[in-house]
C-alpha cells in the first residue's frame, strides 16, 4: 500500500523556501528594474525643488505659488501609494507598478506643456498620483521576493540606483533651465525626460515575477509554486540550511483591521508617528536647498549647482548602507542615521563659508540616505504579506501629505525667520523621530518576513 501524500501543511512554506535560496540571476534583474523605477520617483520628487524658483520666474507668480507647485505632486502622491498600496495587495505587486508606471509617463509628458501653472499643478497632481506608491511598492515587493539574510543590501542596491536621480535633477537643473532646445524651454525637457525614461522601463517591468508570497497569501498555491521552483532550478540546488519553523497564527485575511491589533497596532502608530515626521528631516532639506542657498545670497543657477554638489552625497550614502544594513540592527540604523542628519542639519543651518556648505550639505545627504535605505527596508518587514501593500503604501501616504504640507510651513518660516528657524524645526522633528523608532520599532535583522 503507498504512503498517503504529504499534506500542504507539511511542506516547507514558500517563505521558508525563499529564504534558503542564493542570490540568483533573477533576483539582481528585478533589483535593477525595481531600482530603475525609483530612479524617477525620486527625480519626480527633487524636480520640485530644483525647479521650484524657475517655475515661478517663468509664469511671473508671486512668492505663494510655490508652496502649491511644491506641494501638488506631494499630495498626487499621497492618494497613489494609498490607492495603489491596496490595489497591489488585491491585484497584485506587478500590476500595481504597471498602472503606476503609465499614469505617471502620461501626466509628466502633459505637464511639459502646461500653459500656465493652473495646468502645471494639475498635471504634477495627477503625476504624482501615478509614481507616488513607487517606494512603497518596491519595500513590499523586494521585502516579498529577497532572502532575509541579503533583505537589506539589496533594497540598499535598488535605492542605490534609484537616488542617482537626485543629482541628475540637480545637474540637468543647473545645465537645462537657462537655455532652449528646439525652441522649447529646458525645464519642459526636464519633464519630457522624466516621462520618456519611464516609459522605456515598461517592458523590463513586465518581465518582473509576480511575489510568490503574495500569491500564497491570496489562495494561488501553484503559481506560488511555480515561481519558487523556477528560482530554486535557477539556483542549481544551492540553498541554505532549512530555516527555524515559522509560528503559525491565524493568518490575516487582508482585513485592514487586523492592522490595529497586537503586535501589528504598536507598529501602525510608530511607523505613522514616523512618516508624519520624517519629511521635515529628508525632503525638508533636498526639496529646500535651492531656496536656502539663495536665502543665503547665492544666485539661483549658482544654487542649482551647489545643490547638484550636494546631491551627490544621496547615491553615495545609499551605497554606504548596503554595507551597514544587514550588520546592524535595523531599527538602531535608521534611529542613528536620525540623530547624524540632525548634527549636520545644524551645522548646515549655520555654515556661511563655500567650502563649509558644500562639505555639510554633503554629509547630510549621505547620512540621510543611509536613513532613508533603512527605514524602506524596515517598513517592508513590519506587516504580513496580505496586507503589506496597504501597510506600506498607506502609512507612506502619511508622508506625502507631510511633504505637500511642509513647503506652506517651512518656505514662509524661511523667509520670515531665516535659515536658522528653518533648521532648528527640522532638528527638532528628527530627534523626536529618532527617539519613536528606538524606543517602539521592533527588531528586524536577518529576521524571515514570517517570524517577524
Amino acid at each position: 500500500m503507498s504512503e498517503p501524500l504529504p499534506t500542504r501543511s507539511a511542506r516547507p512554506t514558500v517563505g521558508a523556501r525563499m529564504d534558503r535560496l542564493p542570490i540568483t540571476r533573477t533576483h539582481r534583474m528585478l533589483t535593477l528594474a525595481v531600482g530603475l523605477g525609483l530612479f524617477f520617483d525620486v527625480y519626480e520628487v527633487f524636480l520640485a525643488g530644483v525647479l521650484g524658483q524657475v517655475l515661478v520666474r517663468e509664469f511671473h507668480l508671486p512668492k505663494t505659488w510655490l508652496p502649491m507647485l511644491l506641494g501638488s505632486g506631494f499630495l498626487g502622491m499621497a492618494i497613489g501609494a494609498t490607492l495603489l498600496g491596496r490595489f497591489a495587495d488585491r491585484l497584485g505587486r506587478r500590476k500595481a507598478f504597471l498602472v503606476g508606471l503609465w499614469a505617471y509617463s502620461l501626466f509628466s509628458f502633459v505637464g511639459a506643456f502646461s500653459v500656465g501653472p493652473v495646468m502645471l499643478l494639475v498635471t504634477r497632481f495627477l503625476a504624482g498620483i501615478g509614481i507616488g506608491a513607487e517606494p512603497p511598492l518596491a519595500d513590499a515587493y523586494l521585502g516579498d521576493l529577497l532572502p532575509a539574510k541579503e533583505r537589506g543590501r539589496y533594497i540598499a542596491w535598488a535605492y542605490t540606483v534609484g537616488f542617482l536621480g537626485v543629482p541628475t535633477a540637480g545637474f540637468l537643473a543647473h545645465a537645462m533651465t537657462s537655455v532652449t532646445l528646439l525652441g522649447i524651454s529646458g525645464w519642459r525637457w526636464m519633464f519630457v525626460i522624466g516621462a520618456l525614461g519611464t516609459l522605456v522601463l515598461y517592458p523590463l517591468r513586465r518581465r518582473l515575477p509576480e511575489s510568490p508570497r503574495w500569491l500564497e497569501s491570496t489562495g494561488r498555491h501553484e503559481e506560488a509554486d511555480r515561481w519558487v521552483s523556477q528560482l530554486e532550478a535557477e539556483a542549481g540546488g544551492a540553498r541554505s540550511p532549512e530555516p527555524e519553523p515559522p509560528p503559525s497564527p491565524r493568518p490575516p485575511r487582508g482585513d485592514l483591521r487586523e492592522l490595529w491589533v497586537p503586535p501589528y497596532r504598536r507598529r501602525m502608530v510608530m511607523m505613522t508617528v514616523f512618516q508624519l515626521l520624517q519629511p521635515f528631516a529628508y525632503y525638508g532639506f533636498g526639496t529646500l536647498v535651492p531656496l536656502v542657498l539663495t536665502a543665503k545670497g547665492y544666485s539661483v543657477v549658482k544654487s542649482l549647482l551647489f545643490s547638484g554638489i550636494t546631491f551627490i552625497g544621496y547615491p553615495l550614502g545609499s551605497l554606504l548602507s548596503s554595507w551597514i544594513l544587514d550588520r546592524v540592527e535595523r531599527k538602531y540604523v535608521v534611529a542613528g542615521a536620525l540623530f547624524g542628519m540632525g548634527l549636520f542639519g545644524t551645522a548646515f543651518g549655520h555654515a556661511t563659508a563655500t567650502p563649509w556648505i558644500l562639505t555639510l550639505g554633503f554629509l547630510y545627504t549621505a547620512t540621510s540616505n543611509v536613513f532613508s535605505n533603512g527605514f524602506h527596508v524596515y517598513q517592508a518587514e513590519l506587516f504580513p504579506t496580505s496586507l503589506r501593500g496597504v501597510a506600506c503604501g498607506g502609512t507612506y501616504a502619511l508622508s506625502r501629505l507631510s511633504n505637500a504640507a511642509m513647503p506652506f510651513l517651512l518656505v514662509p518660516l524661511l523667509d520670515t525667520r531665516g535659515v536658522g528657524a528653518l533648521f532648528a524645526v527640522i532638528v527638532t522633528m528628527v530627534v523626536i523621530n529618532g527617539l519613536n523608532v528606538a524606543l517602539l520599532g521592533p527588531r528586524t535583522t536577518g529576521r524571515s518576513l514570517e517570524h517577524i
